[in-house]
């Protein structure tokens, strides 16, 4: 058993934790806390580390670029924003791409859009918008608005008018409430926080058909699951959910803070000199880093390489399961996945699961209520995946047969 390195009451908000793990470095996919015990890291800083720790490459690229040009505004351009531009607006329909620098702020952005849209395309009364039960969309108050779980909303009511919820894959509520007074439609193809659930294809055609129908813009929140983390570069492959706006960001840059929204000629078209801006978003050097990023990622070895090993992941999770005789069921899809607990009394101890897991040298993750979330590096092999499982199921079994 680890004696973890733990900081306590650092001068953080009262919102955070009162205890931490004090990690001091990183190499591959392991970190290590500030008095050297080592973990295997099934949560890469929540979905965002997707190439391991301690990259000399990535430093070599940064340094690089920093002793050049570290920042200049969006007032210039600079040429490693401009190329990740390019390559980004050619990986879909899109014309143009709005760097931020986090997934609340691509999501914040993609609403901006969608309300110019609506507005200025179908007229002012066109400003509504739908989200989904299980949605996680971001903590700034736009983002939060689209957020549907309550416990994110209620300290901070009342929500910003023109947001209205439906539940996840659910066709008949869909039909029932989308009309021509919305102007957009935020999802996730894979929700990750609302517990790793996929959207179902049958629902992701309705959606499409209503849409295109109504003129109803699809934002595809893809910040958690897409960017190779399904083993597609964009997680609305698995269900053919027609995105016209795709937000990114948790591994876009490495671990660095960026982000982009990648919006459609339809849109483009109809946006003004002013209406949106950002001080530090598409900056040199998180976007020189994220030029090596991007083109690993999308790579079709690299894509496949994550399939495969996320169908290993989920067979190893499926073995615990059955091993262990729990009542649950394996979610999620690629390097995304998750052991959802249907047993309320088990469910109940995932927190004890997390912290038995980490004193055995593995972080993990939780996702909604019942779910054990696991989203390693990409780079992760697929003997680590193994090692890791196994002591998965020691923690799992600790706590549940204590």
């Amino acid at each position: 058993m680890i004696e973890p390195s733990i900081i306590k009451n650092p001068p953080y908000p009262q919102n955070y934790a009162t205890e931490f793990l004090l990690l001091d470095k990183g190499e591959g996919i392991y970190l290590f806390d500030a008095d050297g015990n080592r973990y295997r890291d099934f949560a890469a800083g929540i979905a965002v580390n997707a190439l391991g720790y301690g990259r000399e490459d990535l430093a070599h690229i940064a340094s690089e670029q920093m002793k050049k040009l570290i920042h200049v505004s969006n007032l210039y351009a600079n040429k490693p924003a401009v190329e990740l531009a390019k390559k980004m607006v050619a990986s879909g329909d899109f014309a143009a791409v709005h760097f931020g620098n986090s997934g609340s702020e691509a999501n914040e952005a993609a609403l901006k859009y969608a309300r110019i849209y609506g507005k200025r395309k179908k007229g002012p009364q066109c400003h509504h918008y739908l989200s989904f039960t299980g949605s996680f969309h971001g903590r700034t108050m736009g983002a939060l608005a689209a957020t549907a779980t309550e416990k994110y909303r209620e300290p901070y009511e009342p929500m910003a008018p023109g947001f209205h919820f439906s539940e996840y894959n659910n066709i008949k509520q869909l039909e029932e409430t989308l009309t021509d007074e919305f102007c957009a439609v935020i999802v996730e193809p894979l929700q990750g926080e609302g517990g790793c659930t996929p959207m179902d294809k049958e629902f992701a055609a309705a959606l499409n058909k209503i849409c295109a129908e109504k003129d109803i813009l699809i934002i595809a929140d893809e910040v958690q699951a897409g960017m190779a983390r399904c083993g597609e570069i964009y997680s609305s492959a698995l269900s053919g959910l027609n995105a016209d706006i795709v937000t990114l960001s948790k591994p876009l840059a490495g671990g660095l803070p960026l982000s982009a929204t990648l919006i459609p000629a339809k849109v483009n078209d109809l946006v003004h000199l002013g209406d949106h801006g950002g001080t530090f978003g598409g900056g040199p050097v998180t976007t020189a880093v994220a030029n090596f990023i991007w083109d690993t990622l999308t790579a079709k070895d690299f894509l496949a390489d994550v399939k495969k090993k996320g169908d290993l992941l989920a067979a190893e999770l499926e073995g615990i399961k059955a091993d262990l005789g729990l009542k649950a069921h394996v979610v999620g899809a690629g390097l995304l996945r998750g052991l959802a607990l249907e047993e309320e009394g088990q469910s109940a101890k995932i927190g004890e699961i997390i912290g038995k897991a980490q004193s055995k040298g593995m972080l993990i993750l939780r996702a909604g209520s019942n779910v054990i979330r696991l989203a390693p590096p990409l780079i992760i092999s697929e003997k680590e995946i193994k090692e890791g499982m196994a002591l998965l199921k020691e923690a799992i079994k600790d706590v549940l047969t204590a």
